[in-house]
């Protein structure tokens, strides 16, 4: 009886072991992308899933390459930005777990779903470039490319929470939790909705 016991919490165990979880903590397994367009760009499952977001990749050493490093991992490298921060991974890592649980807590939902909605929804589909010849420019509508969506989302997620924790009491963990919460909800208390907002709005002037 009891090396039958034994032999199931083994089982257990391994099970338990096999699977990645981010932290140990949060399953990639029930995370379900919602948008087809972005599929391809958010790297979430398979060998994409990860226990820490740090995987040291060499991910700017091609076009493209850096749509394979973890979304996770993605958003806390766009958190060492502005002279004082670069390189500081380790930092950027600690405010991603804080921010992780944080949101964890307020929703009861698993923080990746929260972070993989808030992506699709504060990418803007639609935007304006300018096109002109001999000094005459015009802004002219055009769509947005799914991998260019999920970078310019990342970046208005991160530069929304970064301007909301600057001066405040609040830490950086709290503004980026609660920025990911209002845009995974479609919330135009998100800076990154207000500003998708507007630049989709600006492109369909220009159409």
């Amino acid at each position: 009886l009891f090396s039958a016991n034994m032999a199931e919490d083994t089982k257990a165990i391994e099970g338990a072991a096999s699977e990645v979880m981010l932290y140990g903590k949060w399953t990639y397994k029930d995370v379900e992308i919602g948008d087809i367009a972005l599929e391809d760009y958010i790297a979430l499952h398979g060998k994409y899933s990860v226990y820490a977001p740090h995987t040291a990749g060499r991910y700017a050493r091609k076009r493209f390459r850096k749509a394979q490093c973890p979304i996770v991992e993605r958003v806390a490298l766009m958190l060492m930005m502005h002279g004082r921060n670069t390189g500081k991974k380790l930092k950027a890592m600690r405010i991603m777990r804080s921010a992780l649980e944080i949101i964890h807590l307020l929703t009861d939902q698993n923080p990746l779903q929260v972070i993989v909605n808030a992506v699709i929804n504060s990418g803007p589909r639609e935007d304006s470039t300018r096109v002109g010849s001999a000094g005459v420019v015009r802004r002219q509508a055009v769509d947005m490319a799914p991998f260019r969506r999920v970078n310019y989302a990342i970046y208005l997620l991160v530069t929304g929470a970064r301007e909301a924790a600057f001066r405040n009491v609040k830490t950086i963990a709290e503004c980026i939790a609660d920025e990911f919460i209002n845009a995974a909800k479609g919330s135009s208390n998100s800076y990154a909705i207000k500003k998708k907002d507007e630049v989709e709005r600006v492109a369909k002037a220009n159409r």
